[in-house]
């Protein structure tokens, strides 16, 4: 056995990396576990306090009504909760109106669609694989496309379909007689599965631009027109936009309206957002296949990760042009109709980030669902993170937080710098003289009149971490790898800011990532405001890490360097915005900030220096809004990229626009 004394330096940080490796393997597991048992302890006392679960049926059905009108009243936090929740409904009752038929152009605005001439009017190949569709589905999809009014389009039709569906071909050759030579069908020899005779499809399409058409869905007329649009206005070489599952039969039966963010790779990472209707420049596919037979299922996820990255210009339109039939064997029905989908999903994201160049990461389901993914990247080494907590009087709530980072913290090497500021009481000079004890803690003052910004880039000057995390002093930390979840993120070269899930003491939500121009002030607000711990989000949005436009200072790890780089806090932003205007600051160079549900912590939010909705903190949280908007105007005109601008901005639920 080769002895220590033989091992070389490029053995010796094999063995460190692989323990390293271990190590955050472990940390994860123990929060993945504790995450478990907090969901496992929820339902044993739901069952312990079932009194009647023993009683007869009818009784049973009665207290399980009960119990979900308490789950509902949990949930929403209050009975205003439960009230706002039937508010949200109906707004989207109300909103639907607008996403249906009756959006459809009318006769004069067809005809203006179809007049327009475009600098450039790229012919547009729409690619259907057909394998024994239903008389009816073949039919409206091909009217969908049919009625477009842009009319530079092709329909590439390959048609596996087995004997007993041959109707399909005797359609579409009817449709082809009337497409004056727009529509290409070809019978296929064999199934070769939706890979197969999509590329199929593909062989047959002459178009400078590809469009993935599923042979049961629908198109809005005035798709390609707008798709058109952004190839001509935003040279966009990669397209897709909002989209709704529906039933019966009828778009207006819509089931779930999918209004998404404009890119976000991250998003996409965890779930293909994305999904339909993606148009894309004919040679993003060059030296690459169109879907991958190996990822059957989850093809179009592969494909869409691959053309993404691929391409100049993503552009999503915030409309809802795309109807996806929802019936007994369609995904959009249920994902257990095609089980591989999820492994060729895991798969298809996989092969993504290796193509990436990351290693040892891991790809998990989510509570959300099965294709919505949980990733936890590899940790490279152990960076020092210097972690900033202002801080005046309220020794319980600093002890409470610094106790809690100590005591549950998986991740080693990290150091506090408590900035005191003005404080007067006993109790707090006496606990720093405690601190002065712990050689991870230091304690330094700011004087002055209390300034958010001032104090945290103080303590950053005093920092000797590669890595800064704010953190107000106000928190408690939840989940024992907290450190791990966010700094898996900020170690990523493409990455700024990354932000944690923060609660209330009730366990509803007060930080889940910022939106620009959301709220009174027209600013910037949080979204999922107040709801319950366990709710899963829009569309899931609450069970895996995304790109945000911004995240909370109360809790915002960053690369020092960055910090540095875009000149820290803005001290003109004294007590309010300056988070977000320094996250805006990293997105104007080019960085990506992150959200992730995964790390997790309490904020007993404003415990320390109250709200700031009176007096002279209100007079000065209104220059300061206004001096925001001023300075962002560009950014809060265009709207947050990750939240639709179908949403209404004077609430933070996803509520739609009433008046859309």
């Amino acid at each position: 056995m080769e002895s220590n004394r033989d091992l070389t330096m490029k053995d010796w940080q094999a063995l460190y990396e692989e323990e390293h490796l271990k190590n955050a393997d472990l940390a994860g597991r123990v929060a993945d576990l504790e995450a478990k048992n907090d969901d496992l302890q929820f339902k044993l006392d739901r069952i312990k306090n079932n009194k009647l679960w023993k009683a007869s049926a009818p009784l049973r059905r009665t207290m399980h009504f009960v119990i979900r009108q308490r789950d509902r009243l949990k949930n929403c936090g209050s009975l205003r909760g439960i009230v706002a929740k039937l508010d949200y409904k109906k707004r989207e009752r109300q909103a639907m109106q607008y996403y249906g038929t009756k959006s459809f152009p009318d006769e004069e605005q067809r005809k203006k669609e179809r007049e327009t001439v475009f600098p450039y009017m790229p012919k547009i190949s729409i690619l259907v694989p057909q394998w024994n569709n239903d008389r009816q589905f073949q039919i409206e999809m091909l009217d969908s496309v049919m009625n477009q009014t842009y009319e530079n389009w092709e329909l590439c039709l390959a048609d596996g379909s087995d004997e007993a569906h041959s109707y399909l071909g005797d359609i579409c050759h009817e449709y082809a007689a009337k497409a004056n030579g727009r529509i290409v069908y070809k019978k296929l020899e064999k199934n070769g599965g939706i890979a197969g005779n999509t590329n199929a499809c593909y062989e047959m399409a002459t178009g400078e631009y590809i469009g993935l058409l599923d042979q049961d869905d629908i198109l809005h007329p005035s798709t390609l027109f707008e798709y058109v649009k952004a190839i001509n206005e935003k040279d966009a070489d990669y397209i897709y936009c909002d989209e709704t599952t529906f039933k019966s039969g009828n778009i207006d039966h819509m089931l779930t309206m999918h209004f998404k963010p404009d890119y976000a790779p991250d998003n996409l990472r965890a779930n293909n957002y994305i999904c339909h209707f993606s148009v894309f420049k004919r040679e993003l596919l060059q030296g690459t296949e169109l879907f991958r037979s190996q990822f059957d299922g989850s093809q179009d996820h592969d494909m869409i990760l691959r053309l993404t990255d691929a391409a100049s210009h993503v552009v999503h339109v915030p409309r809802l042009l795309y109807y996806w039939r929802c019936h007994a064997t369609s995904v959009a029905s249920n994902i257990e109709a095609k089980p591989y989908a999820i492994e060729a999903a895991r798969g298809a994201v996989a092969e993504h980030l290796r193509s990436h160049g990351y290693k040892n990461f891991q790809i998990t389901s989510t509570r959300a669902f099965e294709t919505i993914f949980k990733i936890r990247y590899q940790i490279i080494g152990s960076p020092k993170i210097s972690i900033i907590i202002p801080n005046k009087d309220h020794v319980e709530d600093l002890k409470r937080c610094i106790q809690s980072i100590e005591e549950k913290s998986t991740y080693a090497n990290y150091e506090i710098i408590v900035v005191e500021n003005n404080s007067t009481t006993k109790e707090i000079k006496d606990y720093y003289e405690l601190l002065a004890n712990d050689e991870r803690v230091k304690v330094i003052t700011y004087t002055g009149r209390f300034n958010y910004s001032a104090i945290n880039n103080l303590g950053v000057k005093h920092a000797t971490g590669e890595y800064i995390l704010l953190l107000n002093n106000d928190t408690q930390v939840i989940t024992v790898n907290w450190l791990e979840e966010l700094l898996m993120y900020a170690q990523r070269e493409d990455v700024g800011a990354v932000g944690a899930k923060l609660y209330y003491g009730d366990k509803t939500i007060q930080h889940a990532g910022v939106v620009i121009g959301l709220g009174a002030h027209r600013t910037a607000g949080h979204t999922h405001y107040k709801q319950h711990r366990d709710n899963l989000g829009y569309m899931g949005r609450l069970c895996y890490a995304q790109n945000v436009t911004a995240v909370t200072g109360a809790c915002l790890l960053v690369k020092k360097a960055l910090f540095e780089k875009v000149g820290g806090l803005d001290e003109s932003f004294e007590i309010s915005l300056n988070d977000v205007d320094f996250c805006l600051k990293l997105r104007e160079e080019g960085y990506l900030n992150v959200f992730t549900p995964f790390a997790e912590l309490y904020h007993f939010e404003s415990i320390s220096r109250g709200l700031d909705d009176q007096g002279e903190k209100a007079a000065r949280y209104n220059e300061e809004s206004a001096r925001f908007r001023e300075k962002w105007k560009k950014q809060l005109e265009a709207g947050d990229p990750y939240y639709n601008r179908n949403f209404s901005l004077d609430r933070s639920d996803f509520s739609l626009k009433v008046d859309a």
